[in-house]
């Protein structure tokens, strides 16, 4: 057995790795993913946490990860001031100043750290991190939670930007090309890009150019499910000019599953148990979905009518009461259609708010997947091979959905997404998913991806590698 001398140096000869998240919960969640994964082969692993405010909740959330993940070191910077020329209610605006207002105190944080660190890996919200880390001399990467074809167009978006003069809402129905990806039509690109002269759009163009100086770009996809957008990529097609492209890692899928309290002994692992193989439908739009009451009910008539069994997380609408007068703590019941829940009784299962989507998606009684596209639940669907139903919602995901379908082929979409899906297309989409043919070939399809991705990350695969190369780089 080691001396606690011994134990020391084996510590002290770790080669550090600050990890810098966005101060978001899923940012975070995302931080811990990657460090576990990092921490396993041997990286000390520091998470820290920037951009917060004294009414922000990250502090108590990163406390309670470092309680249940004590192989990572968790710092929080100093509480910055919210910045005032930015509008309260511009939450990515704010998320990004926020970030900028740490920079400081992440500086002295990073020159008082003892050995230098050997990386600095960054969200991209902490974009402007980048010039702190070359400041410093410390080998600086971002960490890409989304897709590699939503990082081809995030490079190439400059270009976008002088193509046209004009802001980009304006062009209608026009389709936008980004070499290695299918065309774009420009309203499903996220309303971040969309006013030309926007604080927002400003902020993402000098990302673009932020990404292009730092040491190399870590994504949480997978070489053999994006081949085109990683080969244009790689190439160097997507960066403006005279901007360098740099090095691309692809380690995903990185969702290893966090150990959420209640998750094993959820209701609704105990009612899939229950249910035949492949047969329910799952329908999960993420921590921030919510919808209308008016469109909750049309999604429940819609799963009723399509005649197949559901499992459905639904969260209230958005503000003080229900758009419909009832009140916040009415039931369930009072949401829905009248009679619904007694009428799907046995075939349908509705939970509120929360459900473990990564074991949900996991089961075996899961058949198909309605989802808001955000790419950690993309690459969750994968890892379970279920086919989806694609019902785009917010920030990248209306880009994720041509991907999924025009690229990747692994879902169809839900039409009336931008304004109202009618109860007839839910009901028409899900049978069709459950019981066509061409539901039946998504299924393969998605199947054949899951086996891809965990070859990917097998011992020798894409990823594996990937990763592996990553880990040779920082430790020497």
């Amino acid at each position: 057995m080691a001396t606690p001398s011994e134990s020391q140096d084996k510590k002290a000869e770790k080669r550090v790795v600050i990890y810098v998240p966005a101060v978001t919960i899923s940012h975070l969640i995302a931080s811990v993913d990657l460090g576990e994964l990092l921490a396993a082969h041997s990286l000390e692993v520091s998470i820290v946490v920037c951009g917060r405010t004294d009414d922000t909740a990250a502090g108590s959330f990163a406390d309670g990860l470092a309680a249940a993940h004590p192989q990572l070191s968790f710092h929080l910077l100093p509480y910055v001031t919210r910045p005032r020329d930015v509008p309260a209610d511009d939450y990515v605006v704010q998320t990004f100043e926020l970030a900028r207002a740490s920079n400081s105190d992440l500086r002295e944080f990073l020159r008082a750290a003892s050995p230098s660190p050997a990386a600095l890996v960054l969200d991209f919200f902490c974009g402007s991190a980048v010039d702190v880390g070359a400041e410093l001399g410390i080998p600086t990467y971002f960490f890409f939670t989304s897709s590699i074809s939503g990082l081809a167009e995030l490079l190439y978006h400059p270009l976008i930007h002088e193509q046209t003069s004009i802001s980009l809402r304006h062009l209608g129905g026009e389709l936008l090309h980004v070499p290695g990806i299918a065309p774009i039509p420009v309203d499903d690109l996220p309303a971040a890009y969309q006013d030309r002269d926007s604080l927002v759009n400003r902020l993402f163009l000098a990302l673009s150019e932020q990404m292009c100086n730092s040491h190399g770009l870590v994504v949480n996809s997978f070489r053999s499910l994006e081949p085109r957008a990683t080969d244009a990529m790689v190439a160097g097609l997507c960066t403006p000019p005279g901007r360098r492209t740099p090095p691309l890692h692809c380690i995903g899928p990185v969702i290893k599953s966090l150990e959420e309290v209640g998750a094993n002994g959820h209701e609704c692992l105990a009612w899939l148990d229950a249910q035949p193989e492949a047969s329910v439908v799952f329908l999960c739009f993420g921590s921030m979905g919510r919808f209308s009451a008016e469109q909750t009910r049309h999604v429940a008539r819609g799963l009723e009518m399509s005649g197949q069994r559901f499992l459905w997380v639904v969260r209230r609408p958005p503000g003080g009461e229900e758009d419909d007068g009832q009140k916040p703590d009415a039931g369930l019941g009072a949401l829905l259609p009248e009679g619904f829940l007694a009428r799907t009784k046995g075939k349908g299962l509705v939970v509120e708010a929360w459900a473990p989507q990564r074991e949900v998606l996991a089961h075996g009684a899961v058949g198909g997947f309605v989802t808001h596209c955000g790419w950690n639940s993309v690459l969750e669907a994968i890892m379970g091979g279920v086919p989806m139903l694609a019902w785009p919602m917010y920030a990248e995901q209306r880009m994720n959905k041509v991907f999924l379908v025009e690229d990747l082929r692994l879902a169809v979409p839900l039409e009336g997404y931008k304004e109202t899906v009618k109860d007839e297309e839910v009901a028409a989409k899900v049978k069709w998913l459950m019981e066509s043919d061409g539901g039946r070939e998504l299924r393969e399809r998605t199947r054949a991806a899951m086996r891809e991705a965990k070859e990917a990350l097998s011992d020798g695969g894409e990823s594996s590698t990937a990763l592996l190369e990553l880990v040779r780089l920082w430790k020497m």
